[in-house]
């Protein structure tokens, strides 16, 4: 049985919800006989998701609501949740989803910095401060789902601005759940979703066929939803090509970069190579 929070009826507000993970999502808590809103950039796009979502719809397209919001201004979010407010009484299940990916490193371009960070942690900040409040009013069962990653938790070379905007939603999430969990009568959970490789435009770079390795946005949500069920706030996904026993060496050699005093990001370091690769064997 789905949580409480994803019954017919309740309300879902999905950002970055047109596509993706998002719109699976989105999808999946219409077919619950949720109402559901998708926020997003690209009147086109969200069309077309709002076309797709009425169809399973139990109301059909009396409950889909779609908003052209830019999630790094916090007066964009905030009137958003007043909207749905207007529109359907209020929010049981916030998922902060919008993220964005371009290319970074340490020297710039400064502008791809400030975006992701505007876009990726600012975005489930104001959310956060926008809609739980409120939610917590509510006083029904309701979930916040912060859309994290892999990233966040190893911080790989190749992108550092996403790795950072990543590594601060986990952060944020923690402290989010903490106090919430703190709050006498609160029914509202948080929970950090952490993908694999999953093919969305994000990812796609390109492609038009799914790479054999990664999953699609439909299986992570199916994943997601599972785990939500078990109570798990860290829903660490597998994919095709990594089990999660592969995540969690992996997570468990970051770590020990800081506890063993190796050198930053050692498993890309080539003197020590050879002792990741026994470690994730188990050697």
């Amino acid at each position: 049985m789905p949580h409480p929070a994803m019954s017919p009826n309740h309300v879902a507000v999905i950002t970055g919800g047109a596509s993706g993970i998002g719109l699976a999502a989105a999808m999946q808590f219409a077919g619950f006989g949720m109402k559901v809103c998708i926020a997003d950039i690209g009147a086109e796009r969200l069309a077309e998701a709002a076309a797709k979502l009425a169809s399973v719809a139990k109301g059909g397209a009396a409950d889909i609501m779609t908003a052209s919001v830019d999630v790094s201004r916090f007066d964009d979010v905030a009137g958003l949740e007043t909207a749905v407010q207007k529109r359907f009484g209020g929010t049981d299940i916030l998922m902060n989803n919008a993220g964005i990916g371009p290319d970074s490193n340490s020297f710039g371009p400064l502008e791809n910095w400030q975006r992701i960070l505007a876009v990726n942690l600012w975005g489930v900040i104001h959310g956060t401060q926008a809609f739980v409040p409120h939610m917590v009013e509510r006083g029904r069962p309701g979930l916040v789902i912060n859309t994290g990653s892999k990233q966040g938790i190893t911080t790989p070379p190749g992108n550092p601005a996403y790795n950072v905007s990543k590594a601060g939603v986990k952060a944020q999430t923690e402290a989010l759940q903490h106090e919430l969990r703190n709050l006498p009568g609160c029914q509202i959970s948080a929970h950090l979703m952490i993908p694999g490789h999953v093919f969305t435009a994000l990812t796609a770079r390109g492609r038009t066929e799914k790479p054999p390795g990664a999953w699609t946005p439909e299986q992570t949500i199916d994943f997601m939803i599972a785990r939500i069920d078990a109570g798990d706030f860290y829903i660490l996904c597998p994919d095709n090509d990594v089990p999660r026993q592969l995540d969690e060496r992996r997570m468990l050699w970051a770590a020990g970069d800081i506890i063993e005093n190796r050198p930053a990001l050692s498993r890309w370091h080539p003197d020590h190579a050879e002792a990741f690769a026994k470690f994730v064997k188990g050697e």
